[in-house]
């Protein structure tokens, strides 16, 4: 399965050289971890993003976002974002900043 190279160019723009982030290809896409949490990533052209339970009612309630279900069932704490929520920069930086907001509540995962 593809994804959309853009999509991933942008948020590594977005990330910058941001201290514990990696990038891992998984889910048939690829995806950003912080400290070996994955946070954001991109399957096909929408945007993963890990909000977390307490944001995630309120990030299924945005436009364009909806349940991410790799398996059928709903991943508590996961949304997809699709293509038209992410299509601006300000867009990007907000589900961005939301995602590694919530990593970063999240211990260090050990090096194994």
């Amino acid at each position: 399965m593809a994804y959309d190279e853009h999509l991933a160019a942008r948020i590594r723009k977005v990330l910058g050289s941001g201290s514990g982030i990696s990038e891992k290809k998984m889910f048939g896409g690829v995806a950003f971890l912080r400290h070996g949490h994955m946070f954001v990533g991109v399957s096909d052209s929408a945007l993963m993003a890990r909000v977390g339970k307490a944001l995630y009612e309120d990030s299924l309630a945005r436009k364009h976002v909806r349940v991410m279900d790799f398996t059928g069932k709903p991943m508590a704490g996961y949304v997809f974002i699709d293509e038209r929520g992410t299509s601006t920069d300000e867009a990007l930086r907000f589900w961005v900043k939301r995602s590694m907001d919530f990593a970063a509540t999240l211990p260090p995962k050990p090096k194994k």
